[in-house]
């Protein structure tokens, strides 16, 4: 009995000294830096930042110091400062950036071609006719991008995608499961958007969708700021000339464009001081008449 138990005790302190020898032949130092960037991101490993992940942002910086610390949509400017902190380079500002659906096909608005029996997801539904409803171009409305968000930031509400810019990061993980293409990733501070993609006449756009651009030129001929401009029968409005006045969306005949900016508040007015009661007037005292006498 003593014989087998002092083998397999020795094949042990073996393969345990082979280990040992192993790591510290095969160490692979580990970028001190690296770490303390790393453990700032979040963790989302979306791609948003433009590199494969987390870890490869992370490495990127702490090879390249000159990177832009604000690159991570996730975490926004309180990120990108402690990166910078890491660093000791400066953060630098970064608009921070939401999902745009470039749809408002609602199921009052778009005309229906069929009833879907199939799968039901946006890619599985393109497959079949281009889609459920006469516009190939807009939004199928199955939720692809509803499954894909992380942030709970995007549902399908009458048929068609809706954003949450409050709860929205601009990850681009909705952008990537939409298969019509419909949804884009642009600054907050936009707050018109051409919430259409169809780019047939006007006349085929109007039978389709109620709501889709027409291209009649509206928008482009009060703008101002020579922001917005038709091209193949679709109004584009360049995010850099825009200044927000909302003119375009006021003229827009279908609602094609649609101003984000919340309105104002009103305030309510001051309350007027009550006016002073005027006093009474003291009210004599009643006398009563005695009634006569019987007779």
């Amino acid at each position: 009995m003593l014989t087998p138990i002092l083998i397999v005790v020795a094949i042990g302190l073996v393969a345990a000294a082979m280990l040992t020898l192993a790591s510290k032949v095969f160490f692979v130092p580990v970028d001190e830096t690296f770490a303390e960037l790393r453990a700032e991101l979040p963790g989302a490993n979306c791609g948003a930042c433009g590199y494969a992940g987390c870890d490869d942002y992370a490495n990127a910086m702490a090879e390249d110091r000159s990177l832009s610390c604000s690159k991570c949509p996730v975490g926004g400017a309180d990120v990108a400062a402690k990166l910078a902190e890491i660093l000791g380079v400066e953060a630098g500002s970064a608009d921070r950036e939401v999902a745009v659906v470039m749809c408002y096909g609602t199921d009052s608005a778009t005309k229906k071609i069929m009833e879907y029996e199939g799968v039901k997801t946006c890619v599985a539904a393109k497959q079949f006719f281009g889609g459920l409803s006469a516009c190939p171009h807009g939004c199928i409305g199955l939720g692809d991008c509803e499954f894909a968000c992380p942030y709970n930031a995007i549902k399908v509400i009458d048929g068609v995608a809706q954003v949450d810019r409050n709860a929205c990061v601009g990850c681009g993980l909705c952008a990537k499961a939409c298969p019509n293409s419909v949804i884009r990733i642009s600054t907050e501070k936009n707050k018109n958007i051409v919430q259409c993609r169809s780019i047939e006449k006007g006349g085929v756009t109007r039978k389709a969708c109620t709501n889709g651009c027409i291209g009649c030129k509206k928008c482009e001929s009060v703008c101002k700021f020579d922001s917005v401009h038709v091209e193949n029968n679709l109004a584009f409005i360049d995010p850099e000339k825009c200044k927000n006045c909302g003119m375009c969306s006021k003229v827009c005949p279908t609602g094609a464009i649609v101003n984000m900016r919340k309105p104002p508040v009103k305030k309510a007015a001051p309350a007027k001081p009550a006016a002073a009661e005027a006093p009474k007037a003291a009210e004599s005292p009643k006398t009563e008449t005695p009634a006569p006498p019987a007779s």
